[in-house]
């Protein structure tokens, strides 16, 4: 039986609990679900039918603040996966020092098989069933996959219908003309780059590194093109469709460029990119100095984590690597950067998105960004230094989650159990 992204955080937080010494009732709490909501509801179709979907929402901990995290509409969607989300959210915003708890949610549904009037009422209908449990000062979603900008000014309007005023604050991920805040469709992105750039800081830097990215919507298109523009050779880059090689470089921006435009990676290569095209697989086993897997949970595997080549991992998706193949790559000494610090650009901009909405107020992109970059990197300079402190050989994402659980636990023990 193939392990579940639930049974690998579950086993990460269960590995760093042992190696902290985490009491057992802290580690049952810290295991435990605040609030988990399941739904089933109709949507109305273009043709007048009706289509019942299942969703979810789930809160793991609230103990730092308001439950944070994104909606993603996709077929494989389980209650197991978002539960597993919702808990990596926890860690990562205790990781960057952000005042979040963990939530997450989703829809078992295809997107691309709907229409624009059929998402609309797929994510109206389904607001209306979170409208207990979201709001400013209790669980603020954002955009995951399959969902945008666009979902999110649905998710808005809908909840500020039921209010009878506008709530800009109750998601995060809006369009900057609803509220939205410079810069945030390029966090996750932008956040990886400057992790990767503090990581090379002291051995040469990122320039002239050859990179490999799998995956090409917001996340992986934008750090494609972002170290591109910092100097890298991204050598391969892939969506679930197609996968490019070009030995001395891929134009990554305008192939990034292209696909925001609406266009895709296989008509942009056969109007301009005149890459050749190569199995999906051997995009995380080229032979590069950095893979950036940002597609979907557990693409690093047994099976393939013997033939990586690079020798660093930059976490872009939430979960990508299987703790078989963490084993692997501690052994071959390839070094991973965790998603929980690598890629919380997108809840740490999300978070300066809520507090100008809080304030009413609109920051610059320049400080937008300048702000990531301190708290991103201060976030990863934390857990390498916890690293380097470290005894028996502790990973980056020992040192990730050790710090992550730590915080929460301090937050709830602050706090105290009611009444």
């Amino acid at each position: 039986m193939s392990e579940s992204m639930l049974d690998t955080v579950l086993a990460q937080f269960h590995r760093a609990a042992d190696q902290i010494g985490l009491k057992e009732d802290h580690r049952e709490t810290m295991t435990a679900f605040k609030r988990i909501l399941q739904t089933q509801f109709p949507v109305e179709r273009d043709d007048g039918s009706f289509d019942i979907y299942e969703g979810y929402r789930v809160h793991h901990n609230v103990a730092r603040g308001p439950a944070k995290g994104g909606i993603r509409y996709a077929p494989m969607v389980s209650l197991d996966e978002v539960k597993a989300l919702a808990m990596l959210m926890t860690w990562k915003c205790a990781v960057v020092n952000v005042p979040f708890g963990g939530a997450k949610g989703g829809v078992i549904v295809d997107p691309a098989a709907m229409s624009r009037g059929e998402l609309e009422n797929l994510t109206r209908r389904f607001t209306t069933e979170l409208e207990p449990i979201i709001g400013p000062d209790s669980d603020i979603p954002a955009p995951d996959m399959g969902t945008n900008a666009q979902v999110m000014a649905w998710v808005m309007d809908t909840y500020s219908m039921s209010r009878g005023y506008t709530v800009p604050g109750v998601v995060t991920g809006k369009p900057v003309a609803l509220g939205g805040s410079a810069g945030r469709q390029e966090a996750t992105g932008r956040g990886l780059m400057y992790v990767l750039q503090d990581h090379l800081r002291d051995a040469g830097g990122i320039q002239g590194r050859k990179v490999a990215v799998q995956g090409f919507g917001n996340v992986g298109s934008v750090v494609a093109k972002l170290l591109q523009m910092e100097g890298a050779v991204v050598t391969h880059i892939s969506d679930k469709d197609i996968a490019l090689h070009y030995p001395t470089g891929v134009d990554a921006a305008a192939a990034a460029n292209y696909v925001a435009q609406g266009g895709t990676l296989t008509e942009w290569n056969e109007e301009h990119g005149r890459c050749e095209v190569v199995d999906a697989g051997d995009v995380l086993t080229a032979d590069v100095d950095v893979i950036v897997p940002a597609a979907v949970e557990h693409v690093l595997t047994e099976e393939n984590a013997p033939h990586v080549k690079a020798s660093i991992v930059l976490e872009a998706a939430n979960g990508p690597t299987t703790n078989a193949a963490d084993a692997i790559f501690k052994e071959r000494d390839i070094t991973v950067i965790p998603d929980i610090v690598a890629n919380a650009g997108g809840v740490t901009v999300s978070y300066f998105e809520w507090v100008q909405a809080r304030q009413y107020v609109r920051w610059s992109e320049e400080r937008v960004n300048e702000e990531l970059r301190r708290l991103i990197t201060a976030g990863y300079q934390t857990i390498a230094a916890r690293q380097m402190s470290a005894k028996d050989g502790a990973t980056l994402r020992d040192a990730a989650n050790w710090i992550g659980i730590e915080r929460v636990v301090e937050a709830t023990e602050l706090r105290g159990i009611y009444p």
